[in-house]
């Protein structure tokens, strides 16, 4: 069997280590031309978690997991206004929790493929034809691609979807917010976040910060925003936005690199009718894009490939399998959008009213039992990941 999938993030290298491990012949296909390096931290639990071990990950993204002792809200000056302990949240999902930059878990995903995989940057799908006993995708540089199934695990704006489901705006739902990230050097900006993730404690819009283990500080900003559409400078478009608040965010946005070298986009959900056709199928946030404000978009998308290449394994046909993924994993995506939908308030409050109303609710989170709750309410409901003991190792058949 032949995989073409198309997306080098994290569903797509997920999927393809376990499709490798499986014994098919797998071509990952990404459009950026070399690996990002720019990207969010994440807080890496739940499903997704579960499915790293199965496949043999976590010892290389404990190496490359940040000890973070707490969420920080700071004022104009720097000085705490709440927190969230991270010790507590991560004792309230059975300490398995860490927290990982985005790219290094790329990278982690990426150093677990073996040789078989063919891993092609700087190009993807132009064209798709469904011939009924196979796809063929057309590349970019020219290239007719045979295979037995097409995944499209290229993100919220996903060729892919776009080719064969039709076009982008009617699935994709903006949420009200642009966010960004990007790194930089300050020492002294590092020196006041470390060891915590720091955040504006701000109404409308928010900056947060975090020091990485080689010298820098990475940057995190979201604010409201009606407009779904991106700015065509990035940086102009974040120091227009942020320009007013206080703390280090000057110094943050004065070393703000220029627009190709940042994370920009809006905020969205990814709502299909469904994620299937023929031979092609969607996973990860081409298919359910659960958005920053839901949390666990990494986990998922570790976690969804898991299921889709289970049922891959299990299926008599493509097509069944991909419909049995499909009736598995739908349900446990729609779960944690609604939950994103319902968290935007407390995320990013629109009022001083509401930020109150945060601040309460984070000292509440420190007396006894409400923290299991807390990591209940962000984790949401328990999914059933495989149907039977899953192997270990990038080889095993899970």
């Amino acid at each position: 069997m032949r995989a073409v999938i198309c997306g080098a993030g994290i569903a797509g290298l997920a999927l393809a280590q376990r499709l490798d491990g499986m014994g098919w012949d797998v071509v990952v296909l990404e459009q950026s031309p070399g690996p990002r390096e720019q990207g969010y931290m994440v807080d890496f639990f739940g499903p997704g978690h579960e499915a790293a071990e199965a496949m043999g990950l976590l010892p290389r993204l404990r190496e490359l997991a940040y000890p973070v002792s707490e969420v920080a809200y700071v004022d104009e000056d720097g000085r705490r206004r709440g927190g969230l302990d991270y010790g507590r949240f991560s004792r309230a999902v059975g300490g398995r929790l860490l927290s990982l930059m985005r790219p290094d878990l790329e990278r982690a995903l990426r150093e677990s493929l073996t040789d078989r995989v063919d891993l092609r940057f700087g190009t993807g799908p132009r064209h798709v034809e469904d011939t009924g006993d196979e796809v063929r995708v057309t590349t970019e540089d020219g290239r007719v691609e045979h295979a037995d199934l097409l995944v499209g695990a290229d993100g919220v704006h996903s060729t892919v979807r776009a080719l064969v489901f039709g076009p982008e705006e009617p699935r994709v739902r903006h949420l009200g917010f642009h966010t960004a990230a990007f790194l930089f050097d300050a020492p002294d900006v590092r020196r006041e976040v470390d060891g915590r993730f720091c955040l504006t404690d701000t109404v409308g819009r928010q900056m947060g910060f975090y020091a990485l283990r080689d010298g820098r500080v990475a940057a995190f900003a979201v604010h409201r925003s009606t407009d779904p559409r991106r700015p065509a400078d990035a940086r102009a478009a974040l120091r227009a936005a942020y320009g007013g608040l206080g703390w280090v965010v000057p110094r943050a946005l004065e070393r703000c690199p220029p627009h190709e070298e940042l994370y920009y986009d809006h905020v969205a959900q990814v709502v299909t009718d469904g994620w299937r056709r023929g031979r092609t199928v969607l996973t990860g946030d081409a298919a359910h894009a659960v958005s920053l404000l839901a949390g666990q978009g990494a986990s998922l998308a570790v976690a969804g490939a898991y299921v889709l290449a289970e049922e891959l394994q299990r299926g008599a046909t493509v097509e069944a399998a991909t419909a049995a993924y499909e009736a598995r994993w739908r349900p446990v995506a729609e779960e944690r959008q609604r939950a994103g939908r319902a968290a935007a308030e407390w995320f990013l409050p629109s009022t001083r009213a509401r930020l109150r109303l945060r601040h309460a609710a984070l000292r509440l989170s420190a007396l006894p039992g409400v923290d299991r709750l807390l990591a209940r309410s962000l984790s949401g409901k328990p999914a059933v990941l495989a149907r039977h003991a899953p192997g270990r190792g990038r080889g095993s058949d899970g």
